[in-house]
């Protein structure tokens, strides 16, 4: 087996997360793992989620157990494990982070909002887990004794070379010019939730360049509410983006 070196990218809903997912899974070094805690934190928690059922039939819901998935061993030099804070519940196992490399993944709340209730009428803050995310963000930096790396969707959406550059770069791993474009579809490690959330990056194959940089117009008040719950934690991850050269 390999010396796998394990990245860990943090990220809520909504927020390219998917692409990103494409993007080291199409490396012919990576293997992908899509969001493994999500079975155990819709059994531990009661979250009505669309296709719940098939959702936790489909993969391991003992945290304890995912947590050992998490660690390895793998066949391939990278994995890449897509992750959402929310899914760590409090009492569900991090110390398994330590031995991974952990990138945050941010994208402005409003945007993300904006996104997610296309999909799912209510939304709380806990849901986008932004709050989380800086907790989990405290955490790893306390058991590792350095800060993760945070890189901004917005920034890889107006150059993808470029940031994924300076993020493999941040990560210690040669950037890979093939993570700028896959085919269209489905791949493996999609979970079964593919079907209900990602119609559009199946329809994908590469980053899209963002028709506008603006952020989108105020949101209804029960969203904005939620806005404002998570700027604060956003604006703290923000602040120490990755950037091209």
């Amino acid at each position: 087996m390999p010396d796998t070196k394990i990245i860990a990218m943090w990220s809520g809903p909504r927020n390219l997360s998917t692409a990103m997912m494409r993007a080291f899974g199409n490396r012919a070094d990576c293997i992908a793992m899509d969001e493994p805690f999500y079975g155990a934190y819709l059994a531990a928690s009661g979250a009505d989620h669309p296709m719940r059922d098939e959702v936790m039939a489909s993969m391991q819901c003992d945290p304890q157990n995912v947590a050992t998935q998490c660690r390895g061993p793998f066949a391939t030099p990278l994995c890449y494990q897509k992750h959402m804070p929310h899914h760590m519940l409090e009492g569900f196992p991090l110390d398994w982070a330590a031995s991974a490399t952990n990138v945050f993944l941010i994208r402005h709340p409003r945007r993300v909002l904006a996104s997610y209730a296309k999909k799912k009428e209510s939304v709380s803050e806990a849901d986008i887990g932004y709050r989380r995310m800086l907790e989990i963000d405290r955490h790893v930096s306390e058991l590792t004794g350095r800060p993760p790396v945070v890189v901004a969707s917005e920034d890889i959406l107006v150059d993808p070379e470029g940031v994924l550059t300076a993020l493999c770069a941040a990560i210690g791993i040669p950037f890979d010019p093939a993570m700028l474009a896959w085919d269209k579809g489905p791949r493996p490690e999609d979970g079964v939730w593919g079907r209900h959330w990602y119609d559009a990056i199946w329809q994908s194959t590469g980053f899209s360049k963002p028709a506008s940089m603006e952020l989108p117009p105020e949101l209804p008040e029960h969203l904005a509410r939620v806005e404002a719950q998570a700027l604060p934690a956003w604006e703290a991850m923000a602040a120490r983006s990755v950037s091209p050269a």
